[in-house]
């Protein structure tokens, strides 16, 4: 019914990823009714439900990773879209464990973000370590960075963004940013957290710069061009640190998703038919999308 354009679905189209399945159908923020179950589903799920296939599909339980809670560090962790089928096409299967129940109140369109782009967002939050009522900074501002300042808001956080586009400010102004400056400009304030998603390693020194003591900066990309040297003193002393973000739990999915469905989410950006997916990934490659791209059957 609907499936989310993200950045990661182009990683793996441009080859920045490696190729884990020759010419996987991309796809992994899937919004579907359920047409058919497989024996061994559970009384979960029927026929006609409305549920959400996301980028996590398979982990195997027993490691370590997965049985301290860590899951999205599974070392047979399986990916939809990349390992397997995804989005964009008219069917896709899920394991039933990993299929998500959706919250009411939203439209297919609304909801096939947040199946990838929030939940990830939601992750990066928490790596990012922001304390209650902190100042945090975001770098890029597309699909996951507008779900995620709406979060940090409405946890009472003072929001301040950098980003390229002219268009990606005013919509990080009227969800309520304190401040919108392109990316090579410092924040007004020091920040005691950051989180960055635009996949440019160069804006990694700027934001370990804008943070205040003791502040930690999130990586939100699951791919990254080469980050410059660090200096010791500028960017790392004082006990700043930096993290980097892999995937997500189904515990982050649930957790977001509850949230979701107790806040209202503004979700933006254009829609494309099932049809003009490559047009899709062409805007999303040149940057002519503000908010997060989503295709309709």
């Amino acid at each position: 019914r609907a499936c989310g354009v993200c950045r990661t679905d182009l990683h793996v189209a441009e080859g920045d990823l490696p190729a884990h399945r020759p010419n996987v159908t991309p796809g992994h923020e899937i919004v579907g009714e359920v047409v058919a179950l497989g024996p061994d589903v559970d009384s979960r799920f029927a026929v006609g439900d409305r549920v959400g296939i996301a980028w996590l599909r398979h982990t195997c339980g027993i490691c370590p990773y997965c049985v301290r809670g860590r899951e999205n560090l599974c070392p047979e962790s399986r990916y939809t879209g990349w390992d397997a089928d995804g989005g964009y096409a008219e069917f896709a299967t899920v394991p039933a464990a990993f299929a998500l129940p959706l919250p009411p109140g939203y439209t297919d369109t609304q909801l096939a973000p947040l199946l990838c782009a929030g939940i990830i967002g939601y992750r990066a939050l928490l790596r990012a370590d922001l304390p209650a009522g902190g100042r945090l900074g975001i770098y890029g501002f597309g699909g996951s960075a507008h779900l995620t300042a709406q979060v940090a808001l409405a946890g009472g956080a003072e929001v301040h963004v950098m980003t390229r586009g002219e268009q990606a400010r005013e919509l990080a102004l009227s969800l309520g940013a304190a401040s919108a400056q392109d990316a090579s400009a410092p924040p007004p304030v020091p920040l005691d957290s950051a989180i960055l998603f635009a996949p440019v390693g160069e804006l990694v020194l700027p934001a370990l710069e804008a943070l205040d003591r003791g502040g930690t900066l999130a990586v939100a990309g699951i791919h990254l061009s080469d980050i410059p040297s660090l200096n010791y003193q500028r960017h790392l002393f004082q006990e700043r640190q930096v993290r980097s973000v892999t995937s997500n739990t189904r515990a982050d999915a649930h957790a977001f998703l509850e949230f979701a469905a107790s806040h209202r989410l503004e979700v933006t950006g254009p829609r494309y038919p099932l049809d003009r997916a490559d047009e899709a990934l062409a805007d999303l490659s040149a940057g002519r999308i503000s908010g997060a791209a989503v295709l309709t059957a």
